[in-house]
């Protein structure tokens, strides 16, 4: 019989399962929400347009199931946001000292656990400590489930003792012995568990929730870079350069590791390496001529750093620097130093360069616009199904020319996903931007029950849908919506924004055929030099920095550019699977481990490659030039760059845009308790 510490955690996770189940049955009701807005307004389009066109049975069906497909590969390729993750003292004070007692015997299992998993190896000894640390243990008798099939989870499991049956679809797939463990992608976002996970005999488990998980790695993610910076600021060479810059070599210096004896430098060598001692104590020997003996010149610790003469020349080392026991250093080449700081001189230009784009001509009176209430606008038909709503085609109806988009959000669904902060972050960002590259938000408005955000109406449907049509686009279309998300990524990162969502479905077509992003809830608003940890973005096209919960900024959006150009010039996707697991451990492995298809150029393999270093530092567009670089790369040369700012150049594909006729039947939004939305901390 358990004791009574063993029978309350068993209660827990009988009660989390319940927990589960409840989430999994609100979602369900929440989809069917949707899918009965979506018949409702089908049929009303359907009723519209009957009297005048013929849907022969066949053609509809086809449509129907043509459509069915479309929309499960879309939610196959659903963006994924995990709930802010909170920063608050008291909780990081309750996991950083979060310590459950465990021998020393499980804590190497758990350890060697941690190490046989694809994608928590990743994660350095330091990390693995934390993490094991924050385990406790749970007892789950025969037959219990541990995780069930089709809900949602919060943690992952390590065995110690017994053993769990994995199956799917009621098909038994593999047994989970002591020593392995299972659920780890409820670590990174609330995830919809692909296979059932139950105890065959009484079975005793390490636990870990995805809160601890994510606080831990932040923490000491925040916790590195603070002391890197601290120990760079404090260089006395260093002390002139900008916090930014700072913040650019903390980020290219990797922490290299020594036992008592190894040399770090050894007199004679040619040295290209700066040193900064961030743990331990190391001796500085010279060898003398005529002696045998080297002499002690002096002892360095934390804090002190050696070899700063390889960062301006080549330097033969005049002496040995030996770790005195365990040693952790930063360091960081000549190389990667002299890209940083010889970019000091501030490029004027590529700052300015989004002010040289011209004004988009409307024809709507903006005085019109601003006065405008919700009843003013006639819905024309609905353009598509999201997430949390629906998106309607408008028009004023003092002026019919000027089409809109509307999207219609549900709060409830909002709610239900914890995702009011990111919603109301999306709002905020899109408010304050205006780029030719950029979907533009007008205005808002709320009611008790839905926000309404009014948008630019670009009618030539998104990237996705012209991918699909023809299988994969050729290099000139390529290049030009490439280009098109450059050039918003650069506004954006100019006003210190960060995407993290770039794939083809969020790039869509305005009439004349340029490419526009549309707004994400992945955007946000990040200092320069500064980081983020919130796990973000969609399966595929994320940056593996995301995915290891390293903190991560701007140079996230090359990586997906490098990914999005890929699928556009091949049809699909270099990290690609049923299993999300393995598409995150694919990308954690890197581009290099990936054969590119013969219909991508030589010129733009190197393009993809260079937008796709693991290292977020060394990534095209990361460094000194920013977008300059990715612009002067090879794939672009004789790229028109003047003319696609001032819209000179003639796209390969003009979209057929039929604009629709006026609803012969009007329809209008419901005006009760409907105001605009200004306040953002109200929702």
């Amino acid at each position: 019989m358990g004791t009574l510490r063993d029978l309350q955690f068993a209660l827990q996770l009988k009660i989390e399962e319940l927990r589960q189940r409840d989430t999994l049955i609100d979602e369900l009701e929440l989809e069917l929400d949707t899918k009965d807005e979506l018949i409702r307004r089908l049929q009303e389009e359907l009723d519209r347009y009957r009297a005048t066109v013929s849907l022969p049975g066949t053609s509809a069906a086809s449509t129907a199931c043509a459509a069915q497909s479309e929309s499960r590969e879309r939610s196959s390729r659903k963006t994924v946001i995990c709930e802010p993750l909170s920063v608050d003292p008291v909780t990081l004070t309750f996991v950083s000292h979060r310590n459950c007692d465990k021998s020393q015997e499980s804590r190497r299992l758990i350890q060697a656990a941690l190490v046989k998993n694809d994608l928590l190896k990743n994660l350095d000894e330091g990390e693995m400590s934390a993490i094991t640390a924050c385990m406790y243990r749970a007892t789950i008798n025969q037959g219990c489930s541990v995780i069930q099939e089709g809900a949602t989870g919060a943690q992952a499991y390590v065995l110690e003792e017994g053993r769990l049956e994995v199956t799917k679809d009621g098909n038994k797939l593999l047994t989970v012995e002591p020593g392995d463990m299972c659920g780890e992608l409820a670590l990174l976002y609330n995830c919809i568990h692909i296979y059932s996970v139950s105890a065959q005999t009484d079975s005793k488990l390490w636990v870990i929730d995805r809160q601890s998980y994510q606080t831990v790695l932040m923490q000491r993610g925040l916790s590195r870079l603070c002391r890197s910076v601290e120990l760079l600021s404090s260089l006395p060479f260093l002390q002139s350069l900008p916090e930014d810059v700072i913040m650019k070599v903390s980020d290219l210096m990797e922490e290299t590791h020594y036992l008592d004896g190894d040399y770090i430098i050894r007199q004679g060598a040619t040295g290209d390496t700066f040193y900064i001692i961030s743990k331990g104590q190391v001796t500085v020997t010279e060898k003398r001529p005529g002696h045998e003996e080297h002499t002690v010149l002096s002892k360095l610790s934390e804090g002190q750093w050696f070899g700063e003469k390889a960062l301006w020349c080549e330097d033969i080392r005049t002496v040995n620097v030996i770790a005195a026991g365990e040693v952790t250093c930063l360091a960081i080449d000549r190389e990667a130093f002299k890209d940083v700081i010889d970019g000091l001189a501030f490029d004027c230009d590529q700052e300015g360069q989004q002010s040289n784009e011209p004004e988009v001509k409307s024809d709507m009176d903006p005085a019109l616009l601003s006065s405008s209430t919700l009843s003013d606008f006639q819905i024309i038909c609905t353009l598509g199904v999201g997430e949390f709503g629906h998106v309607d085609l408008v028009q004023l109806k003092s002026n019919v020319k000027c089409l809109f988009g509307m999207r219609v959000l549900s709060k409830k669904m909002i709610l239900k996903k914890a995702q009011r902060e990111h919603v109301l972050n999306e709002g905020r960002v899109l408010m304050e931007t205006c780029c030719s590259f950029i979907v533009r938000l007008y205005k808002t408005f709320r009611d008790p029950e839905r926000l309404y955000f009014l948008t630019e109406a670009c009618l030539g449907g998104d990237l996705l849908s012209l991918l699909k049509e023809k299988g994969y686009l050729d290099e000139c279309s390529t290049r030009l919506y490439t280009a098109c998300v450059v050039r918003a990524l650069t506004f954006l990162h100019s006003q210190d924004i960060i995407y993290r969502d770039v794939k083809p479905e969020n790039v869509i077509l305005d009439e004349h055929g340029y490419a526009k992003l549309t707004g994400s809830r992945c955007l946000k608003k990040v200092e320069m030099g500064k980081k983020t940890w919130t796990f973000c973005g969609t399966p595929g096209f994320m940056a593996p920095e995301i995915i290891l919960n390293k903190g991560h900024g701007a140079s996230a959006d090359f990586w997906s550019l490098g990914v999005f150009v890929f699928e556009l010039l091949s049809g699909g996707l270099p990290f690609s699977s049923s299993d999300p697991m393995k598409i995150l451990t694919a990308t954690v492995r890197g581009i290099d481990q990936i054969d590119f298809p013969k219909s991508i150029s030589k010129s733009a393999c190197s393009l993809i490659k260079k937008l796709c270093r693991s290292n977020p530092s060394e990534r095209l567009g990361s460094r000194r030039n920013g977008a300059k670089d990715i612009q002067k790369h090879k794939w672009f040369e004789g790229f028109n760059w003047d003319g696609l700012c001032k819209r000179t150049v003639t796209p390969p594909v003009i979209p057929k845009v039929r604009h629709p006729l006026e609803s012969s039947t009007c329809r209008f939004y419901t005006e009760d308790s409907v105001e605009p939305c200004t306040n953002w901390d109200d929702f």
